[in-house]
């Protein structure tokens, strides 16, 4: 089934110029980006795109650090994205992501995991129409 799903290349992969990396992988791994925008994030886009963790005792500092920086927001499609994605994203925490995925080479920390992805298709929908109105779709 074709699928969309955001990525967002966080502040510190674009702090070790991984963007055009990011993307290389996304596109080898049989992904399309049909939008894409590098902005800031402000304090209150990040508290409301996260804003479903709210109550958990990382919440600050995940605005804080997505706020730190610059980043790239995208928009992926292709054949089952979402679970695609993530597998080219890898684990959560870059210690337990396999070796060549976008954690594994460019992520931080846990906290600090250089790239999102969306992780159901209705999170895809509400994430993608979080940055970009369907009028800014290919």
């Amino acid at each position: 089934m074709i699928e969309r799903t955001l990525s967002i290349v966080k502040p510190d992969a674009v702090a070790k110029h991984g963007i055009g990396k990011v993307l290389a992988r996304i596109e080898e791994g049989g992904l399309e980006v049909v939008a894409g925008r590098f902005l800031r994030i402000t304090r209150a886009e990040a508290e409301g795109f996260y804003g479903v963790h709210r109550e958990r005792p990382f919440f600050n500092d995940l605005c804080t650090f997505m706020t730190s920086g610059p980043v790239f927001v995208s928009v992926l499609e292709g054949e089952n994205a979402i679970a695609r994605y993530r597998e080219i994203l890898g684990a959560t925490d870059p210690a337990k992501a396999a070796p060549g995925t976008v954690r594994a080479l460019f992520a931080t920390d846990i906290e600090k995991n250089a790239a999102h992805g969306s992780d159901a298709p209705e999170t895809a929908r509400i994430e993608i129409g979080f940055f970009f109105p369907g009028c800014e779709l290919v």
